[in-house]
């Protein structure tokens, strides 16, 4: 078998020779496959791809549950110059051995590599874009700053090579057009230096910009033209090329040409050089712009922080701090690396990350996350997590992956793009031979003019930036609002769902019971009551304990010793304190003991109604007292659900609680569609159901029992304050917990799909409708042809629109402002009179 057809995967997932069988079967179904066997005992897939792609092969085996073991390179690209560069790059990458997948962006310069562990060595990959003819390296943390710095040089660059090119290209414009704008200008020209004299001045100056500022077109067009692989810099460069070589031949061997074709277009090639470098330039200007979101992200990060070394503390570089390293913190500092508090008490501004507005209070054992800014307070704390573990850092990882994704949306720009360079230069030649064949005299002249308008016309930048720019700045404004996009086409998911199904607890919930209801017996005093309860209560684990407890500390009150604390399983518990016998539990519990609640009974049935949980109190052998418990929604998560459906999305609910007490949140929220009683197995069948039903689906989860549904569903939302199980099953991380952001999630996701459209509207709109005015399809009607200095400006001009229309997306505000959770606060008393 060839070579270069023969992989080896490693896998996950293998225990038995029928995961070998099961993993075998889904690779053969795989079309084009010539072989697979799989090694149970190295846990390796050895496969002959035939004419089948590595990627196919990897999302059938990860469909299967045996996925093959994958790393992902980030690489910044330098050398790029338009669209096409992008898919050359791509396709260079994607041929390499252990290459699943490649996607580069045009407008991050960036290069998105995913390759089988240990398949592919990065230099390869380097190796490989250089073979191109381009220049990479590999990312590493701190790549957005150098990305920042690299970008400041291009800029630099740019802006001289436009400014050089212009200040030789307007003495060559207005000894040319002057003269044809200013007929007393002409007159003056032939009688001062001569017509002659003026061309031979025109000449230097048009070869000074060409060999000069220009010399990057031909340095990188004509390479790329051998190549068989042309590209914008070669349409310039044989646009430019051609009517500089016309013009010389015109004014060094005139007898060479008609009378009537004796004509100089010096002043086409040098302003378009001129007016290309100057878009360049500014499209560089704006497309750093485009980057803001990340580099501010980077900017969060200290470049050092003190530590304590051998009883000493000593300024060091983030990159030499260890896990278990002891650092400190002054106020007013950011806080370096992810760790847990071990000394001190302060507040910390977490806005940043969380977009939580309030400062956070933290002491002993509390977490500490990088990026964040202490307040007045010092803090001693330890190094838990360092380098590409820390919050910040991945939160950056996940940017930076989601903008240099693709979208479907962008497939068809990319399949023009890859083509769109031969064939506007088969257009261009097509152009030259009718106006050579049928045009009116001098011939030679207008298919000259026509020809070089279409090579220098035509854009495929604009395509190619259309919907990388609007990613780029879509999903950093996204982050900005706290919602991060780990898979950059969840972005075009997202904004297509029908309906969004979330989870119960922790996700509408807060995931905690709090006390919601206290009703003491009529002549028993209220906070007696509570400080027995919670002094019996004070040694239980038991959520609705807990949440007595909190009641309890919320009221400041000095709990007493219980003693015989008994806890009766299923039923409650049984103590002794100061001196009473407490009985606390259910309504078998006290029927058990022959303790009469039937003056507490109706309200006992009306918080079973209201999906709470009631726990009753007998002292010393009567009913004392009736709690009500209950997981809260969430703060504003009445008002999100109300937003969702405003912007035409459906709301569903899908829980492993009971279905009573799903129906009380249900109608606290106003949610029409329940899946109660759901095992974490059945929660993906439920988004089956629910996407058969209502069309695409998206799910909102926290937990790990949410993991199959997150995975399932067309886009998954996880809780950023949930478990990492769910986190990695998720496409999309709302960072805060709060639900107003699944809302700012489909607000930016849906407006970054409108400026998509309307770009590559534009894009496409623009390249069609002047290629043919270019080529001099209105001159039979209007007698005018299009200038290629026009040309050139409305080529500059076309990828600025694209990039000045994406950084709208900037200005994108937030649909629903998150509100802070309220804090369990003291729950009054409701007394009701005993029967």
């Amino acid at each position: 078998m060839p070579e270069d057809t023969l992989v080896t995967l490693p896998l996950d997932g293998l225990n038995c020779a029928g995961c070998v069988g099961r993993a075998e079967r889904a690779v053969q179904a795989v079309p084009g496959i010539g072989s697979v066997a799989v090694n149970l005992a190295t846990r390796k897939g050895t496969v002959d791809l035939g004419t089948a792609r590595l990627s196919e092969v990897a999302d059938a085996l990860a469909q299967a549950g045996y996925p093959a073991r994958q790393e992902t390179v980030m690489l910044d690209i330098s050398g790029m110059t338009c669209a096409g560069c992008a898919g050359r790059i791509e396709r260079a990458l994607a041929t390499l051995p252990g290459v699943v997948d490649a996607s580069v962006n045009f407008a991050s310069r960036t290069a998105h590599v995913t390759v089988l562990s240990g398949a592919a060595e990065q230099d390869t990959l380097v190796r490989a874009v250089s073979d191109a003819g381009y220049e990479a390296r590999v990312q590493t943390i701190d790549a957005p700053m150098r990305e920042d710095a690299s970008e400041e040089a291009e800029l630099v660059t740019a802006r001289r090579a436009a400014l050089v090119a212009l200040v030789l290209a307007a003495p060559v414009f207005l000894l040319e057009m002057g003269g044809h704008l200013v007929p007393a200008l002409h007159h003056l020209i032939g009688q001062s230096i001569g017509h002659q004299t003026s061309w031979m001045i025109q000449f230097v100056l048009t070869t000074a910009v060409l060999a000069g500022p220009g010399r990057a077109f031909f340095a990188k067009g004509v390479p790329a033209l051998l190549r068989g692989a042309p590209d914008m810099n070669s349409l310039v460069a044989l646009g430019t090329s051609a009517a500089w070589g016309y013009s010389t031949v015109a004014l060094f061997a005139p007898a060479l040409l008609p009378d009537t074709a004796r004509a100089v277009y010096f002043e086409a090639a040098a302003v378009i050089v001129a007016l290309v470098l100057v878009g360049r330039w500014l499209e560089a200007r704006a497309r750093g712009r485009t980057g803001a979101a990340i580099r501010r992200l980077v900017g969060l990060q200290p470049k050092t922080t003190r530590v304590e070394r051998d009883g000493t503390v000593i300024e060091t570089p983030i990159a030499e701090v260890r896990v278990e390293d002891i650092l400190h913190l002054r106020p007013g500092e950011r806080v370096a690396l992810d760790g847990a508090v071990i000394e001190g008490e302060s507040f910390i501004d977490e806005s940043m990350i969380t977009g939580e507005p309030a400062p956070v209070a933290k002491r002993d054992g509390d977490w500490v996350v990088a990026g964040t800014v202490n307040g007045s307070g010092f803090l001693r704390y330890r190094a838990e997590k360092v380098g590409r573990d820390t919050m910040l850092a991945q939160i950056i990882a996940m940017v930076q992956q989601a903008q240099g994704a693709k979208l479907p949306i962008q497939a068809l720009a990319d399949k023009v793009v890859r083509v769109f360079v031969p064939v506007v230069m088969a257009i261009a030649l097509l152009t030259v031979a009718v106006w050579l064949l049928v045009g009116p005299d001098p011939a030679l002249s207008f298919a000259l003019i026509a020809g070089v308008s279409v090579l220098i016309i035509a854009c495929p930048c604009a395509m190619g930036l259309a919907t990388p720019t609007s990613i780029m700045v879509g999903t950093g404004r996204a982050a900005d609002m706290g919602v991060l996009f780990r898979r950059g086409d969840a972005l075009q998911t997202l904004g297509e769902v029908r309906m969004l199904a979330f989870d119960k607890t922790g996700t509408l919930t807060l995931g905690r019971p709090v006390l919601t209801d206290f009703v003491p017996a009529p002549g028993l005093d209220e906070e007696s009551l509570l400080r027995m309860v919670a002094a019996a209560e004070s040694r239980s684990e038991h959520p609705i304990a807990r949440a007595i407890m909190a009641a309890a500390e919320a009221r400041g009150l000095d709990l007493p010793v219980a003693e015989k604390v008994e806890a009766l399983s299923g039923l409650g518990l049984q103590a002794q304190v100061e001196g009473h016998a407490l009985l606390i539990g259910s309504a078998r519990l006290m029927r058990e003991n022959g303790v009469s609640s039937e003056g507490l009974s109706a309200r006992y049935e009306s918080l079973q109604a209201d999906g709470k949980t009631p726990v009753l109190v007998a002292c010393d052998g009567k009913i004392a007292a009736l709690f009500g418990a209950a997981d809260p929604v969430k703060p504003g998560a009445r008002a999100a659900l109300a937003a969702l459906k405003d912007e035409g999305v459906e709301v569903a609910m899908i829980t492993g609680d009971a279905k009573g007490t799903a129906l009380a949140v249900a109608r606290q929220l106003g949610i029409d569609h329940v899946e109660a009683e759901v095992l974490p197995g059945g929660k993906r069948d439920a988004v089956q159901r629910l996407r058969a039903a209502h069309g695409s689906v998206g799910f909102v989860g926290d937990g790990i029992n949410d993991a199959p549904a997150l995975a399932e569903a067309d886009v998954g939302l996880a809780i950023g304050t949930g478990t990492d199980v769910a986190i990695e099953s998720a496409d999309v991380v709302l960072v805060s917990g709060d639900l107003a952001g699944a809302v700012n999630a489909l607000a930016i996701s849906r407006a970054t799909l409108r400026n998509i459209r309307q770009n590559l509207f534009w894009a496409f709109a623009y390249n069609t409708a002047l290629i043919p005015v270019a080529a001099g399809v209105l001159y039979p009607v209007t007698g005018l042809m299009l200038s290629p200095m026009l040309a050139a400006g409305a080529m500059a001009m076309s990828s600025l629109f694209v990039l000045s229309n994406a950084l709208r997306l900037r200005a994108v505000q937030p649909l629903l402002r998150e509100e802070r959770p309220a804090a369990v606060s003291d729950i009054p008393a409701q007394p009701v009179a005993a029967e």
